[in-house]
């Protein structure tokens, strides 16, 4: 595997840190190729050692490059949101770089992107900024819901005391206070008196001034 840290410019003159990597490993039917010709060999060194120089040596100044060629033309704030099409681009050429080698790339991956510290400041001050405000649009759009609820439960009210007004006529609270007067003939509540007013005892409707006298009609 090969690692790179690097810093490179975008295409707004931002600096910008990254980490590179990239995953390979040699073509089984092509070792004797790989150590003759792309690497060195010494009973002394480590195989980690015998690949680090494989990758010094071929893979590196590529790498290197084609990452750079692929985040410099973006603007800063454009290379988060374009890693994954970053990775796959220099994984393309790295594969064609390698076809005819021993070497098998496997995969590339840059991450860890650090942008410098008054940006990412700046970054979180508006991601805070643009929070609260969408926090204030939901509070209205709640409080505008509550308002309308609120204008449909009065109209509501108000149709619903327009109709039982129209209900409320001098029949029909005659007919009422008359199937009232039924249903206490059988009762055993005997502290009720009805005192017949109207012709034929039927209970008078009217409207009553403070004084409790009926207003004439």
């Amino acid at each position: 595997m090969g690692h790179e840290k690097e810093a490179v410019l975008s295409k707004d003159n931002l600096p910008i840190q990254f980490q590179a990597h990239v995953v390979w490993k040699v073509k089984p039917d092509r070792v004797k190729e790989f150590v003759e010709h792309y690497t060195t060999w010494d009973p002394k060194q480590s195989p980690n050692q015998v690949v680090a120089v494989a990758y010094k040596n071929f893979l590196q100044e590529p790498f290197r490059t084609f990452v750079r060629d692929e985040i410099q033309p973006l603007n800063g704030m454009d290379i988060k949101d374009n890693i994954t099409v970053i990775g796959k681009e220099i994984s393309k050429k790295m594969i064609a770089l390698t076809n005819d080698t021993p070497f098998q790339v496997i995969s590339v991956v840059v991450g860890n992107i650090q942008y410098p510290r008054e940006v990412s400041e700046a970054v979180s001050r508006k991601l805070a900024t643009s929070q609260l405000w969408e926090q204030k649009q939901t509070e209205i759009e709640i409080e505008k819901r509550d308002k309308e609820k609120r204008i449909i439960q009065a109209e509501g009210i108000a149709k619903s005391m327009e109709i039982i007004k129209q209900e409320l006529t001098p029949q029909y609270l005659q007919h009422e206070a008359i199937e009232a007067q039924k249903l206490m003939v059988n009762s055993p509540n005997h502290t009720t008196i009805y005192i017949p007013v109207g012709p034929m005892g039927v209970p008078l409707t009217g409207t009553f001034d403070s004084a409790g006298q009926p207003k004439s009609k």
